[in-house]
């Protein structure tokens, strides 16, 4: 797996055991809590505070979402974003290793980030969280018009860095399916399943063992556009069609659908 280099890196992976443990009780500025709400509130340097609540939490937090410093090269009124490089690996590092020791093992890390130093973010993570944790590079529209006055290319989209502690024991928490969504799947031919939608049995990357002639209910003969090929094999797609799962439309003429 690779792993990033940087002057002081090792110094930096020593660093985690090396932050002052203090009671976040013991000052009262830098923290509010109501122990019977089950909520802290913690203002001040976040390397102290991820330390500070590693005896009371390590292993039990579910979620952890991040909004690091994009190193945009500016100057902020309450943290410097224009650090050299190095700098900015060795101030990601020690607090990415404190979190993945805080997160249960069902738990994730949310960070989101920009191009500047997006593709290290996801190798430090890698290297922390374990490569085969690594879920999504999710991409959110953080804008809806175009920047004209660019020197390069409009920038309308940063990204969210997703890793789980353990990919294989943790579940996205879904959202119901809306009406909207509903409202595409019926049921004309009284499926006991319920419901269904169709799609095209179609693939634009051929396989040349997937080409074949398939005949609909009134004996009309179709083969996959030229270019592309069916998405399963022969044996397979009689398979569906014994399993009712293919579709010649409401007249069986049709090109077949799953």
């Amino acid at each position: 797996m690779p792993t990033l280099k940087w002057l002081s890196r090792e110094a930096d992976i020593q660093s985690t055991t090396r932050v002052p443990y203090r009671l976040l009780a013991e000052d009262a500025k830098h923290s509010i809590a109501d122990s019977d709400a089950g909520n802290m509130l913690i203002q001040g340097d976040n390397l102290e505070a991820l330390k500070a609540l590693l005896p009371f939490y390590a292993g039990q937090v579910k979620c952890v979402f991040i909004d690091p410093p994009y190193n945009a090269r500016k100057d902020f009124e309450h943290y410097d974003d224009n650090l050299e490089h190095s700098q900015w690996l060795e101030m990601m590092y020690p607090r990415l290793v404190l979190i993945r020791e805080l997160l249960e093992e069902n738990g994730s890390v949310w960070a989101i980030i920009d191009d500047d130093e997006g593709h290290y973010l996801k190798v430090i993570m890698d290297e922390v969280f374990g490569r085969k944790n690594f879920v999504a590079n999710v991409v959110w529209q953080k804008k809806h018009t175009r920047a004209n006055d660019a020197r390069w290319f409009s920038d309308n989209h940063d990204y969210i860095i997703v890793h789980a502690k353990n990919k294989d024991g943790w579940k996205l928490n879904l959202l119901p399916r809306s009406e909207e969504q509903d409202s595409g799947f019926s049921n004309p031919d009284n499926d006991p399943r319920g419901p269904w939608a169709s799609q095209p049995i179609q693939v634009k990357t051929p396989s040349q063992e997937y080409i074949y002639p398939i005949q609909n209910l009134v004996d009309e003969v179709f083969w996959p556009p030229k270019g592309r090929s069916w998405q399963f094999s022969k044996e397979r797609f009689f398979e569906l069609v014994k399993d009712n799962r293919i579709w010649f439309g409401k007249d069986g003429k049709n090109v077949p659908r799953i």
